[in-house]
């Protein structure tokens, strides 16, 4: 059986510009995972569980506020943020668990029509002090069928960046590929770029395999990287920023499109 969920294989890549240049690669894979199929995955994939330890699995508490009904916990944010409409499937592009351990840096939550167009789209930040933001954005795909969405930096993630700063998100939903870029602004103008490209694979036992000796331990191996990159600007000397107080869980922002109209409108 084809599953909405899947599996996408590729490469996450970083390029800092300033006040030292500093760039990697890592090769890794994310899940995406339909909400609603997490029953069906369950029963039929032997190396993928719900809820259960395996090689790969997923356990919804991950997630949002820790809740152990997901899709109830998103649904009442949008509420929250005043986003109305009927929504039909949820799915998340994130890691799965892998042998019971997870960290995901970012999550991100696409809501569908009932038709499968977007309604909004989620950005779930984590860091490594276990602080989570979420990011919320109300709107589908531009005319090049892209999500592009921006909003001022909330959480403190990385000691080498401050807290003055924005994003901006340009996202290719999921299909045979999935492109995530990133760009991080400050006063300066663009500090770095971030990007996650995939092609998918079907959800199977045999991918799944695939996964785990192509990229082992991934999750293990991103909390590992995070630290390594870490070392390696604090000897290239790059500024030093205390953790500041953790923001509230949400943040409701605009897509890039919707804030061009608006300030068009104003000018």
């Amino acid at each position: 059986m084809t599953w909405a969920s899947a599996l996408y294989a590729g490469t996450v890549t970083h390029r800092r510009l300033r006040p030292r240049r500093h760039a990697f690669s890592y090769r890794i894979f994310w899940l995406l995972i339909d909400l609603d199929e997490l029953p069906m995955l369950d029963r039929s994939l032997r190396f993928f569980s719900w809820r259960r330890f395996n090689l790969f699995s997923f356990d919804q508490r991950d997630h949002g506020s820790g809740a152990a009904d997901l899709r109830a916990h998103l649904l009442d944010r949008l509420a929250e943020a005043g986003i109305e409409g009927a929504i039909g499937s949820i799915r998340l592009l994130c890691c799965p668990r892998v042998l019971g351990y997870v960290f995901n840096p970012i999550s991100v939550f696409l809501f569908h029509r009932p038709d499968g167009g977007i309604a909004a789209t989620l950005y779930e930040v984590n860091n490594t002090f276990g602080d989570r933001h979420s990011y919320l954005v109300p709107g589908g795909c531009d005319a090049e069928g892209l999500l592009r969405h921006q909003y001022g930096k909330r959480l403190h993630v990385s000691p080498f960046m401050g807290m003055d700063m924005s994003y901006r998100f340009a996202l290719l939903p999921p299909g045979q590929k999935v492109v995530l870029h990133i760009d991080a602004s400050d006063s300066e103008g663009k500090l770095l770029h971030a990007a996650f490209t995939g092609s998918r694979r079907d959800l199977t036992d045999a991918s799944i395999l695939a996964a785990a000796l192509r990229y082992p331990l991934v999750t293990l191996k991103i909390t590992a990287a995070i630290h390594w990159e870490a070392a390696r600007l604090f000897v290239k000397r790059v500024p030093f920023h205390r953790r500041p107080p953790p923001p509230a869980a949400l943040s409701v922002g605009e897509s890039r499109s919707r804030v061009a109209e608006a300030d068009h409108a104003g000018a």
